[in-house]
This record gives C-alpha cells, structure tokens and sequence, in this order.
C-alpha cells in the first residue's frame, strides 16, 4: 500500500512545517515500523526519522532536538513529522516509509521499508 505525504511548502529559516502520511485506502498497514526519509538534489536519500509499535524512535543526528516523529493510530493516517527551527539545509523532498521490519527501524535504512510515498517538497530559504 503506498501512502501519500502532504504538508510540504516553502518557509523561512527558522520557521515550521507538519508532514503528514496517509496510508493507501482498503490496505490494513501492520504499522510494525514507520519512517521518513529525505533526499535534496545531488545528495543519497537519508533517513531523518523512524517510529516502531513499542514507540521506539529514531532520529538523524542533524534533526535531533528539531523535528519530531509521532504515530497516528487509527484511520488512514499512519504518521506525522513535526519540524521545527528548519534551516536551509533541511530542503529536499521528503518521504513518507511504511511497512518496515521491527528490528531494522532504528537502522535508519532505506532497504527496511516495503512502501514509499511519492514525496512532498520541503524548501526553507535563508
């Protein structure tokens, strides 16, 4: 099941986004590991966050104190990213992880996850 972020925009340095992820209507998500990544122009796609059924969250050092991760039980929506304090160097697009394996989550690895979002764009100018 793909999800679909939204929540993406353009800000200022300093300023505030939420992301949110839908799951894809009629698939029954296990929602055993969920993630977010992100990948600007020329760079690897990196993992910034991960959540797993026990709440056990993971951050990317660069995000850590800044953005926060949470599930969304229930419904369609699977899980959110607060992002505070954004600096230029957070723009990139941002994805949306799901389906991915409990004792891979804190990894961080893009391989540990079944389905991606199409991406929402994340741009914060100085």
């Amino acid at each position: 099941g793909q999800p679909v972020e939204s929540g993406g925009g353009s800000v200022q340095s300093g300023g505030s986004l939420r992301l949110s992820c839908t799951g894809e209507t009629g698939y029954t998500y296990t929602r055993i590991c969920m993630g977010w990544f992100r990948e600007a122009p020329g760079k690897e796609r990196e993992g910034v966050a991960s959540i797993d059924k026990n709440g056990r969250i993971t951050y990317a050092e660069s995000v850590k104190g800044r953005f926060t991760i949470s599930r969304e039980d229930g419904g369609e929506n699977l899980v959110a990213l607060q992002m505070d304090s954004l600096k230029p160097e957070d723009t990139a697009m941002y994805y949306c992880a799901a389906e991915g394996l409990y004792d891979g989550c804190s990894g961080l690895q893009s391989r540990n996850f079944a389905y991606w979002g199409q991406g929402t764009q994340v741009t914060v100018s100085s």
